[in-house]
């Protein structure tokens, strides 16, 4: 079951995960939310991570603790 956060206007977005490549060659795991579930998407918040809510558009977005 994907991690769902449900934002103070009531909706509901899933996490997920994308490993990219960069410029360089290296690689780089990104994270990010979408309204429904996809290839990618997390049980959980990873460990030194925690969702904030955008003041102005209400967006969960992954913070460093």
């Amino acid at each position: 079951m994907a991690y769902a956060f449900t934002n103070s206007k009531g909706v509901t977005y899933y996490l997920h995960f994308k490993d990219v490549n960069l410029k360089g060659g290296r690689q780089q795991r990104i994270y990010f939310f979408a309204r429904d579930v996809r290839d990618g998407s997390l049980d959980a918040v990873p460990d030194a991570y925690k969702v904030v809510e955008t003041t102005r558009t209400g967006m969960p977005i992954l913070k460093k603790k």
